[in-house]
């Protein structure tokens, strides 16, 4: 099985067309990985059927750190409203603790802390900046908290300070950030109008 990792993660995905063993597995609670199973199959399928250009493969995305009930809250969020960004340390793809880097045009199946699918989205668009110069858009677009510019940034600080504690690099206003906006574009009756 994996290693058990000591850092929460911002997102989390998952591509099983190898191993876990060679790193195409996201890590969830208790040092298990998140892995496709016969619902997200299942939903991905039917995806599909509705978007026949879509890749046969899917990648699963998992909001949130190693917190089951906010990686569910987090993925409602999304399915329902208003979460339509996100935010990673750039740090994390260099390092290979985030292995895809978004790109606009990539799909993911965005599942809750159980695992289960609750829509796929579309990355629109991606930034890289200096985690101080974010503003109240990027934060009201993320969708979390009360929106504002002030409460995103005291989450995000606490989050990503804890994680520059866990891992010994030094976290601030200069770090670099990669802010990734996405539309769900499935299921129909959740989707963002085109």
């Amino acid at each position: 099985m994996g290693q058990k990792l000591p850092w929460p993660f911002p997102r989390m995905w998952c591509s099983l067309d190898a191993e876990p063993s060679v790193g195409h597995a996201a890590p969830v609670p208790g040092g298990s990985f998140m892995r496709k199973s016969p619902q997200t199959d299942e939903y991905w399928l039917r995806f599909r059927r509705a978007f026949p250009a879509a890749p046969a493969d899917y990648r699963l995305l998992w909001f949130g750190d190693a917190d089951v009930a906010l990686a569910t809250k987090l993925a409602i969020l999304v399915e329902r409203g208003p979460k339509r960004a996100t935010t990673a340390l750039l740090r994390d793809f260099e390092t290979g603790i985030e292995p895809v880097f978004p790109k606009p045009g990539d799909l993911w199946l965005v599942v809750d802390g159980d695992g289960m699918p609750r829509c796929v989205v579309r990355t629109t668009h991606v930034d890289i900046t200096a985690f101080g110069k974010v503003d109240g858009q990027f934060a009201w677009d993320e969708g979390e908290g009360d929106r504002t510019l002030a409460d995103w940034r005291e989450g995000h600080m606490r989050y990503f300070t804890r994680q520059a504690m866990a891992q010994g690099f030094e976290f601030g206003d200069a770090t670099q950030v990669v802010l990734e906006r996405f539309t769900v574009i499935w299921p129909p009756d959740v989707a963002d109008p085109l």
